[in-house]
């Protein structure tokens, strides 16, 4: 992804807030569900990962990351904005 793209990204994510957040369970296949959701209707979403600690939080990034196919446009403490273009949009 380019720089420019994701700068962009970045500064249209800052007035959103978290649609998704993660429980005490973790990564769940409903959680994922909800973040495939969002992302196919919305492209770009924040998620909150509530974690106990940084290594905790990065595991459960990548979980996600992998599973939904997103792209992790930036993480502040334990929200994270993800990107995925929905090729039914223009």
């Amino acid at each position: 992804m380019k720089s420019d793209l994701k700068k962009f990204l970045k500064a249209k994510a800052h007035a959103l807030k978290p649609v998704v957040i993660t429980g005490h369970n973790g990564i769940t296949p409903p959680v994922l569900n909800e973040i495939n959701l969002a992302l196919d209707h919305h492209e770009l979403i924040k998620v909150r990962v509530n974690a106990a600690d940084r290594e905790e939080r990065q595991i459960m990034v990548s979980g996600i990351l992998e599973q939904t196919g997103a792209t992790l446009i930036q993480a502040v403490g334990h929200v994270i904005v993800l990107y995925r273009k929905n090729p039914a949009k223009p």
